[in-house]
């Protein structure tokens, strides 16, 4: 966190919670919103700023800067909930129990698995999530039925979800019923509706990279830290983008 802003200017309290390792700039505004965040002992609003005298709770509970940064690879089973959100009872900050408070970066759904990160360094997070950056994400899926070279195509060239047409993407065949695919966007549940678009329904999805972190031979449950090499590639990525 860059105290000196917080010195000069203050920040707002959803960056401050994020930097904080609460909880992303979305969630907090939800949190917010809710009446969970005090400043000061009074309810935070969604302008709110923070100053270097003020006292920070969430839920009661003080809120301070967080030194020591954390970034983690987690191989997420189906049935998790990317949310920090306790009223969720699989959320996966319950599942994981990690001793420091980390939140995920970015969602990947209920029923799918695999590679997702978690942090409380709140850069790292917008870095990741800013999609105008175009950052690779690859996944491995299976369909209900054989995979012909027309949805190999139109998967590839876009296709029409959302009130908006896919950006074009790399597909590859890996047997009849699996492919590979790197997208470079994150739309709701894409893959999904991509497939439900052209006949198909996914029966499995695996996410096995992000940008240059991969899943590799995690065990499905299992996490790691990101290491030195992996953060400073990373890092690298998001600044050529900036």
């Amino acid at each position: 966190m860059d105290r000196s802003k917080i010195e000069s200017e203050g920040i707002r309290i959803n960056k401050f919670l994020s930097d904080a390792g609460v909880c992303s700039r979305r969630e907090a505004d939800r949190l917010i919103a809710e009446g969970k965040v005090t400043i000061d002992g009074k309810p935070a609003t969604l302008g709110s700023k923070v100053y270097p005298n003020s006292k920070v709770t969430f839920c009661g509970k003080p809120v301070g800067i967080t030194e020591n940064k954390i970034l983690i690879a987690f191989n997420k089973p189906r049935g998790i909930v990317c949310t920090t959100d306790s009223r969720e009872p699989n959320n996966i900050v319950d599942y994981l129990n990690f001793p420091i408070r980390i939140y995920p970066v970015g969602r990947l759904d209920k029923d799918s698995e695999g590679l997702i990160l978690l942090t409380n360094d709140g850069s790292i997070v917008n870095g990741i999530l800013r999609s105008r950056y175009g950052h690779e994400k690859e996944y491995i899926v299976t369909v209900n039925k054989e995979i012909t070279k027309e949805f190999v195509t139109s998967m590839s060239e876009g296709v029409p979800i959302l009130n908006t047409v896919t950006k074009p993407c790399k597909v590859t065949v890996i047997n009849k019923n699996t492919f590979r695919i790197i997208l470079t966007q994150g739309l709701n549940r894409q893959i999904r509706r991509m497939c439900e678009y052209l006949g198909y329904r996914v029966t499995k999805l695996v996410r096995v990279r992000i940008m240059n972190i991969t899943l590799g031979n995690l065990k499905t449950g299992a996490w790691r830290y990101v290491t030195g090499e992996e953060l400073k590639e990373l890092k690298r990525i998001i600044k050529k983008g900036e």
